[in-house]
């Protein structure tokens, strides 16, 4: 399967403290070329990333062209936790969740149930999901595509380093106008 038209997503940084929106970017590529870019906002640990995703794809010209969904983790802007399952029947598109490091479930689950309002639904989308596995010198989580079809994905698009280029590029985008290029972790 040889995929080469794919978004990939990440959340902007924001301060701890901060309550309300905050800046969701996707990256458009096509085999090795940065395409476009699409932007839209999520409530800091609120219901709405899954919702927002189709929303952004739905209503870009890149649609008709998108071969696969690249996500780094399966929640934006704090707890906003994203149904992989519903992004994938929505879209009819492949999802790659790509992570640097196993997540820590027994944390996710802790910080859900004890702190976040909704969390016992966030905690049951992400119990239904499968679990991580290693790829790539990643971990990979997929809806759509076989593991070694999203494992051969990433190493396609994976240009500078381990994570794809679209999930790193809408990183550093997200970073940049937000932040001003300034960060605290690695995109």
């Amino acid at each position: 399967m040889a995929l080469s038209n794919v978004v990939g997503f990440d959340d902007a940084p924001f301060a701890r403290n901060h309550r309300g929106n905050v800046r969701v970017i996707g990256t458009v590529y096509a085999r090795s070329r940065l395409d476009g870019v699409l932007s839209g906002t999520v409530r800091r640990d609120g219901i709405n990333a899954t919702a927002t995703l189709i929303h952004m794809i739905e209503n870009s010209h890149y649609q008709d062209h998108l071969q696969a969904v690249f996500l780094q983790g399966i929640a934006l802007a704090g707890f906003n936790i994203i149904d992989l399952a519903r992004l994938h029947r929505a879209l009819g598109l492949p999802i790659v969740v790509v992570a640097r490091k196993r997540p820590d479930l027994a944390s996710i689950r802790s910080a859900l149930l004890e702190r976040v309002p909704g969390g016992q639904r966030k905690w049951a989308l992400i119990e239904r999901l499968p679990p991580m596995t290693p790829a790539a010198g990643v971990f990979i989580q997929t809806l759509g595509l076989t593991l070694e079809e999203a494992t051969t994905l990433v190493e396609r698009f994976a240009l500078h380093g381990k994570l794809p280029e679209p999930i790193r590029t809408a990183h550093l985008v997200a970073r940049g106008i937000t932040a001003g290029g300034r960060h605290r972790h690695r995109p």
